[in-house]
């Protein structure tokens, strides 16, 4: 049997609020009218903008039309990208393309703005068709877009939205109707407008959507680097980022991360414990390790979730290996049976030299056991990082961290997100 489904853009795929209500707002003082409080606004994310400037704003046909003209003077140039696709959303359409069920949209949104939004996302490849209104026509009557988005060798097509106007335009194009609980709308209106069935998350709608399939494979990410290099900061921004992009992030740390590692971890980093020999803190650490691969990272990545590691097994090599002169080969043996064939698809190394990394380091706070180390052992660190990017390139996005906070965090934005688009592509 083929199946089709449509989608609604706004408030289905992605939150838009915040551009569209930065446009509305825009449009609202342009015109000497009163800002719209929060929930005119909460009311503009789904319908027609022309209907909802005459309907929630008292606006005339004539006022409603220049103020959708004014409206999309701000939007083409920047409130299309004050977005983010909800989490999930990602896996959910990987996993609908792998297991052959045809993807497509219907919104109101125009159709050459819409295009931009899931290109920049880079979800195009999931979709065969992207259906809105013209610029002659802008029609968005929801019939005739689920008619021109379905597929018309489908035996079973389902239009999909979080609006009843997705679900009226839905039934009238004769479709069955999936409303969604996690956008704009909200259960009762979604049952009223006579939806098939209603799915109050995204993991219900793939349930409905895909129950027996195969699902679409979650991402491992690590960040490394020096103490002192901007982890913490970065972590932060690159979570943020990921989650702007659709992926469902599992953030973590090591060592610990599940309970039994944190113990480990409070170990390991204990100040009192200075005799602790090289041996049992890379063991400990490989200990640690190895229920943190069991317990979180590999069924976040086997439920298609993104793993977000504040450091993984690179940091064992740089600080047991070369820090304490354990070896990186013999390091990564102590850890062979802890990580199994679990290692990160994508590493990003914030390269900055030792000397800068621990003076930024000594400033902030007071350092842990392995901080404390002197300038000779961070040297041998740093070397032996370089060493794992030397025989990994491929899995290394190394970026200059002694640059400015958002200047590091465009860089790693730069490196990361073209990389996951592409292991997207090659699993496919």
């Amino acid at each position: 049997m083929r199946k089709n489904v449509i989608f609604d853009l706004d408030g289905t795929l992605t939150q838009s609020e915040e551009g569209i209500w930065k446009c509305v707002q825009y449009a609202a003082e342009k015109m000497g009218r009163p800002q719209p409080d929060a929930e005119t606004l909460r009311r503009f994310v789904g319908p027609p903008l022309a209907f909802s400037f005459r309907t929630y704003m008292g606006m005339t046909e004539q006022e409603a039309v220049r103020a959708v003209e004014i409206y999309r003077e701000r939007y083409v140039r920047v409130g299309k990208f004050e977005n983010r696709v909800y989490p999930g959303i990602r896996t959910l359409l990987r996993t609908l393309n792998r297991n052959g069920i045809t993807c497509c949209v219907a919104t109101g949104k125009p159709e050459s703005t819409s295009r931009e939004i899931i290109c920049h996302f880079g979800l195009d490849r999931y979709f065969r068709k992207i259906v809105g209104p013209d610029g002659a026509t802008m029609n968005a009557d929801k019939k005739d877009l689920v008619l021109r988005a379905k597929d018309p060798e489908a035996d079973e097509v389902w239009m999909v939205g979080d609006r009843k106007f997705d679900v009226l335009g839905g039934r009238d194009a004769g479709v069955h109707t999936i409303g969604v609980g996690y956008g704009y709308g909200d259960e009762q209106e979604l049952r009223e407008a006579g939806c098939d069935v209603y799915c109050a998350t995204v993991e219900d709608l793939l349930r409905t959507l895909c129950p027996d399939g195969e699902r679409a494979p979650g991402v491992f990410v690590s960040m490394e680097g020096l103490d002192g290099s901007g982890k913490s900061t970065q972590m932060d921004r690159l979570e943020d980022l990921l989650d702007r992009f659709g992926y469902e992030v599992v953030r973590t740390r090591e060592p610990g991360g599940c309970p039994i590692s944190e113990k480990i971890r409070t170990i390991i980093l204990d100040r009192e414990n200075a005799e602790m020999t090289p041996e049992t803190e890379a063991i400990l650490y490989a200990a640690s390790r190895a229920q943190h691969v069991r317990q979180v990272i590999r069924p976040a990545v086997e439920a298609g979730r993104c793993v977000l590691s504040d450091r993984f097994l690179d940091s064992s090599v740089a600080y047991q290996g070369g820090g304490r002169e354990l070896g990186v080969d013999e390091v990564m043996e102590i850890n062979r049976y802890a990580v199994g064939n679990v290692m990160p698809d994508l590493t990003v190394f914030l390269d900055m030299p030792h000397e800068a990394a621990l003076k930024r380091r000594y400033g902030a706070s007071v350092p842990d056991r392995l901080e404390m180390e002197g300038e000779a052992f961070h040297a041998r660190v740093e070397a032996a990082y370089r060493e794992m990017i030397r025989r990994t390139p491929d899995r290394f996005v190394c970026v200059d961290a002694s640059a400015g906070k958002d200047e590091v965090a465009q860089s790693v934005r730069d490196g990361v997100i073209p990389r996951l688009m592409q292991l997207e592509a090659d699993n496919e």
